[in-house]
């Protein structure tokens, strides 16, 4: 490996706004961030579920489709 090339690596701490601290090594030496996989939604199962069966509906309706995505005759 040539010399003096590459950057100086550091023992890191990584730390998140809701107090977690993870320690790790990198090139830059302490590092901040707002959100982590602790206090993120979706790793902590507490994000929120929009109702996208109204959405499907809506679809399905306005392109003739049945639950299947098949397109529905047009019987009278």
């Amino acid at each position: 490996m040539k010399a003096k090339i590459h950057p100086k690596y550091y023992d890191t701490t990584i730390t998140c706004a809701c107090g977690n601290v993870i320690k790790t090594r990198c090139t830059v030496k302490d590092i901040r961030v707002e959100i982590c996989s602790n206090c993120h939604p979706f790793f902590t199962g507490k994000q929120k579920l929009i109702d996208t069966a109204g959405r499907i509906d809506r679809f399905r309706k306005k392109y003739g489709l049945d639950k299947k995505g098949n397109k529905k005759s047009k019987e009278s």
